[in-house]
């Protein structure tokens, strides 16, 4: 890409006449030239005070004269300091002779995380005293010079990565939260990554970088959206969730490809596992089909994989929706360990057991179950009785566990019936053996398979509680999710319906004359990309015709097509078919670099209540400065401030 277009440069250079405007181009397009062959080694000490950084330095640099900056990250009995920079740690000699006691006296009465810039000389360490776990360990500074930079006052934790600290307070000082090695690996490997996408899509596949507005206004459907105050009465911007509606007009204004490292904002409350705004990798293109994307979204991911990975392996697998939760009990299924739902509903058409009957009965009846295997020998009576207390507690069902180990006492008594009346139809379809637990679950098809997908991450869990490795960390297991429903009943309201994915998603080719008829039982052209039960991206076919968009709006999901308007009249004006994706880069960064929290690998994240403890935000604002926005706070009652605090109190770590 980048050749091709330094090439249609030289052609216009070389057809223009010779003369004053020419020399400039040639010197342009050989700067061009020797500019792109100097990135391939960053220069990491270009424009700045220090000749190295504290981590480059080996026994190639002896004898070189070198001015290093850092933090001082140890001392020891003042005759060494270990400086440390975001690229590593070196070894100084502090001088200890007379003539450079002003030296000594900088490096050794300097606090520990003081900012120094010391010069001195590459030397050899002592015989003995090389340390082999330090990329510097064979060298040392045998320091000339040195310069307090600044000083740093009394620490509120240890800048060391095995120093235990509450959440909470690395959160309020992030500032020295971010020295910490694995905060800066977090970061660094996140900018690769998303550097290396930006040339997969822009200079090997002609996508188009665009920053779309931030102020919008509201969307109907979808999460709660953040209000911003104008200073028109009544009127409010609004944060969008993603940018879906611009780059839908960016492919009917022609651009053809279009890609966004995209901020993103939803108001949803306290989540644990949310963060108010985030970050996607916002990607739409014309004239493509899912099969387009899905490739696109592959090759994507496989250029930019971290190189210490094991390599992304394309095609990922795919799975229906339906099949995912018939198999797995959700529609993100962490596909690395089996434990999959098995349907044992013949088994059990002619039993005597009245809790199966009854649910055979109901609509939609089934009886399903999980192995787990070995199960006896690792789960414990009191894991036993927390899995019943899940089912009962999230989903208002029963779980029977069975333990086919002859002579078990934990069975009850119709789990003892089921061994005894159907221990070999069960053994042949379910593969088990004396140890494994069988949990059991009847009811409606949907209900049971959720129970049971729940059970199977919690027996997970327990298990490798228990030293039993089921899910390697260290492996990725990409899936693509499809065909899910185009639309949902609401849960306040079954007779009414919402959108599965978003209100701008086509319907599935072979389902679209169901619309009109049976529009709970339409297939959508909407696709998830699960990595190890994480939802870590999603998209779809759009709607690309007027009329098909505004009765799915306004016949289907009763919403208000004015304020959709602008949308409308576009789709109105030759509107391409086109498709896209956002990636959640913040979730995915977080599989990578196997991290606990998504909060740590973003820069400055929010609490999971949704406050910057650094900052103290979100702050009250002086009535005179909401004067101007005609805006008054109704503050609440203390009843209603208490009733408030305590429904939504969580703490901070």
């Amino acid at each position: 890409m980048y050749f091709s277009s330094w090439l249609s440069q030289l052609c216009r250079a070389l057809s223009r006449p010779i003369g004053r405007t020419s020399q400039p181009i040639w010197v342009s397009l050989c700067r061009n030239v020797v500019l792109s062959s100097q990135r391939k080694i960053p220069e990491f000490s270009s424009f700045v005070s220090r000749t190295n950084t504290c981590g480059e330095l080996r026994p190639s640099h002896l004898g070189q004269e070198v001015t290093l900056c850092g933090w001082i990250q140890y001392r020891r009995q003042n005759i060494f300091l270990v400086l440390r920079d975001c690229h590593g740690l070196v070894q100084v000699v502090i001088p200890q002779d007379e003539s450079a006691a002003s030296v000594k006296k900088v490096l050794c009465e300097a606090p520990l995380e003081s900012v120094v810039r010391i010069s001195g000389t590459v030397i050899s360490r002592p015989p003995g005293q090389e340390n082999p776990k330090m990329p510097t360990g064979a060298i040392e500074i045998q320091v000339k010079t040195a310069e307090l930079l600044n000083s740093c006052r009394k620490l509120p934790f240890e800048i060391k990565d095995f120093v235990k600290k509450t959440e909470a307070l690395r959160l309020q000082y992030r500032y020295l939260d971010l020295r910490s090695v694995q905060m800066q690996h977090n970061l660094r490997v996140r900018s690769q990554m998303v550097m290396k996408m930006r040339e997969y899509l822009c200079n090997l596949h002609g996508f188009v970088d665009v920053e779309t507005p931030t102020l919008f206004k509201r969307t109907p459907g979808g999460a709660k959206e953040f209000l911003v105050p104008s200073r028109e009465p009544g009127k409010f911007y609004s944060l969008p969730q993603s940018p879906q509606q611009f780059k839908q007009l960016l492919m009917i204004g022609g651009l053809d490809r279009y890609f966004q490292v995209a901020r993103c904002y939803r108001d949803e409350g306290s989540r644990p596992d949310r963060q108010p705004e985030f970050t996607q990798i916002d990607i739409e293109m014309s004239f493509v089909d899912k099969t387009g994307i899905q490739s696109l979204t592959e090759g994507l991911l496989q250029y930019s994989w971290p190189s210490d990975k094991d390599p992304v392996v394309i095609p990922f697998p795919s799975m229906t929706f339906a099949e995912a939760l018939a198999t797995y009990g959700t529609d993100k299924p962490d596909t690395r360990f089996e434990m999959k739902i098995t349907d044992i509903s013949d088994v059990f058409r002619n039993t005597k057991s009245e809790f199966l009957q009854n649910a055979l009965r109901e609509p939609q009846g089934t009886v399903k179950a999980i192995c787990v295997r070995e199960g006896a020998k690792y789960l414990k009576r009191k894991d036993i009785e927390s899995i019943r207390k899940c089912a009962t507690d999230h989903f208002n069902q029963e779980v029977l566990p069975v333990f086919l180990k002859a002579g078990s006492n934990w069975n009850s008594a119709v789990a003892k019936f089921i061994v005894e009346e159907h221990r070999l139809e069960l053994t042949r379809i379910m593969e088990l053996r004396e140890d494994d637990v069988v949990l059991l679950a009847a009811g409606e098809h949907e209900k049971a398979c959720s129970l049971l997908g729940k059970l199977r991450l919690k027996c997970a869990d327990l298990l490798e509680g228990r030293g039993v490795v089921l899910r390697d960390p260290a492996q990725f297991s990409f899936l693509w999710v499809v065909d899910f429903p185009l639309f949902f009943p609401k849960e306040d309201n079954p007779k009414e319906l919402e959108s599965a994915h978003h209100p701008f998603t086509a319907p599935h080719p072979s389902d679209s004359h169901l619309l009109y008829t049976e529009p709970e039982k339409v297939r959508s052209q909407h696709y998830d990309l699960v990595l190890n039960g994480n939802e870590i991206g999603g998209g779809s076919i759009r709607i690309h015709n007027a009329e098909l968009q505004r009765y799915v709006l306004s016949t289907l999901l009763k919403e208000d097509v004015t304020l959709l308007s602008h949308l409308l009249q576009a789709l109105d004006h030759g509107a391409p078919p086109h498709g896209g994706i956002a990636l959640g880069l913040d979730r995915l960064m977080c599989l990578v670099t196997g991290a606990p929290s998504i909060r740590d690998v973003i820069a400055f994240p929010k609490s999971f209540r949704g406050h910057d403890l650094m900052s103290n935000a979100p702050d009250s604002v002086p009535a005179e400065e909401l004067k101007p926005y005609h805006i008054q706070v109704s503050w609440p009652t203390d009843s209603e401030a208490e009733n408030s605090l305590n429904h939504s109190h969580h703490p901070e770590s």
